[in-house]
């Protein structure tokens, strides 16, 4: 196993720096760590960092703020923090206080949070415009608002406040969507766990054990490599797969059922996001065979599209092509296949989009549309390719041996120089080689 470092990476340091080359030097960044997030009473989810403060700081605490003051001749790159206290400390663990935030994350400078009422409208003194993510904490919009009011009202002293506000993701964003060779290499371990979790489940699932017995298997491979659930996993058996987003995980498998499972690793913060979908048996029947080879085909057409100067919508585009001409062709819809894609037909089975962007998070940031168009696929970028086919029970004037047949099948795709990379494809989805797996077990 490759052994990745947990030290903050140092490109972060030149994000920070491009990001203020990009807002200007009459620009003030500012962005605060996520908040802890309550579970019930006094117990709280476990601690993950806002993706944007990591990307630009590695750090992982809580009770943080990154400041960004481009051409500030005292530091440009500043953070308030919590101090370091024992007393806290035995409790929660250790702090990196603010020497360690200077000397472990690389900031020109580092002040307590406590302090941050007294020091911040002097930074905000003399910036013309604010980079900050206004509506995505509203508590700290407000401390935001009056930080600048105190600054407004030294006007008439020669103060001069920030007088337009701007929203930070424009250029923050566009940075994310363009992954790094040292990003790269953190998605690529966290593809790879993910996929020997799915080999796993594969080899695990039977008839009679519960969904959340493979679940279980999932996470226990994720923990045993460091890695964390990227999202609540869907372990959907027979008729549960054909709910987009089942989470019980709880049903009893029965022979005869397809098992979907949507389960992704979070490595270092980087996500992976796979789906598969097997016979629990071992074997497909008829009917389950077409409809999971439509959808292969679906991905294998979407997959053709993947490569820098296409649309990034043209994979959606041939997916839905194809799904329309098979479910013609099995008899699942009637009429001619440009009524079925114009009208959209095809949503009755397939009603989502054929992927996303990948990253810090799941949903990853970045604009689909520039200037009102899907722009071009460019090296760099990872999404997802996820096409899928729902036939729910009881659908009206389907008979009766599609009802319940759910197929989905997702691969992490990097867009490269030449062509793109098949990040997860270290797990079987061609038909025989998912038959051959099973009948290993």
């Amino acid at each position: 196993m490759n052994q990745i470092s947990t030290r903050p990476m140092p490109e972060c340091a030149r994000r920070r720096k491009q990001l203020m080359r990009m807002v200007g030097e009459d620009a003030i960044v500012v962005l605060p760590s996520a908040p802890p997030r309550t579970r019930s009473n006094d117990t709280h989810y476990g601690y993950r960092q806002d993706s944007d403060f990591w990307y630009l700081s590695g750090f992982p605490e809580p009770e943080a703020v990154l400041v960004l003051v481009p051409g500030r001749a005292h530091g440009q790159a500043l953070l308030f923090c919590r101090d370091r206290d024992p007393a806290r400390e035995a409790w929660d663990g250790a702090r990196a206080g603010t020497d360690g935030a200077v000397a472990g994350y690389g900031f020109d400078d580092a002040y307590p949070i406590a302090d941050i009422d007294d020091i911040l409208p002097g930074l905000l003194e003399g910036r013309r415009r604010v980079f900050y993510h206004f509506g995505r904490d509203a508590d700290f919009d407000l401390k935001m608002i009056g930080w600048v009011k105190r600054v407004r009202a030294q006007v008439k002293q020669g103060a001069q406040a920030p007088h337009e506000f701007l929203e930070l993701g424009h250029f923050l964003h566009e940075m994310r969507l363009f992954k790094s060779r040292e990003e790269l290499r953190l998605m690529r371990r966290a593809a790879q766990i993910a996929a020997q979790a799915h080999v796993i489940a594969m080899r695990t699932a039977r008839p009679g054990m519960h969904e959340y017995e493979i679940e279980a298997a999932i996470i226990h491979h994720f923990r045993r490599h460091d890695a964390q659930l990227a999202y609540e996993s869907i372990v959907g058996s027979g008729a549960n797969a054909c709910t987009l987003h089942y989470v019980a995980n709880d049903a009893l498998m029965a022979d005869g059922d397809l098992l979907l499972i949507d389960a992704g690793a979070e490595y270092r913060n980087y996500a992976s996001d796979i789906t598969r979908t097997f016979p629990v048996n071992g074997r497909f029947s008829k009917e389950q065979r077409a409809i999971y080879q439509l959808v292969l085909d679906a991905q294998t057409a979407a997959l053709a599209q993947a490569r820098p100067g296409i649309a990034y919508d043209a994979g959606h585009h041939a997916a839905v092509a194809t799904l329309s001409e098979g479910l013609l062709r099995l008899g699942l819809l009637k009429g001619t296949l440009d009524k079925v894609i114009a009208d959209k037909a095809y949503e009755r089975f397939y009603m989502h989009k054929t992927g996303h962007w990948l990253g810090l998070d799941v949903h990853d940031v970045g604009d689909y549309r520039l200037a009102g168009e899907f722009r071009q696929l460019e090296p760099g970028m990872v999404f997802t390719i996820e096409p899928g086919l729902y036939i729910a029970p009881g659908s009206k004037g389907v008979p009766a041996k599609w009802q319940g047949i759910g197929v989905r099948i997702e691969d992490d795709v990097l867009i490269t120089r030449d062509g793109h990379e098949v990040l997860t494809d270290d797990v079987p989805r061609q038909i025989d080689e998912i038959e051959a797996l099973l009948a290993s077990r």
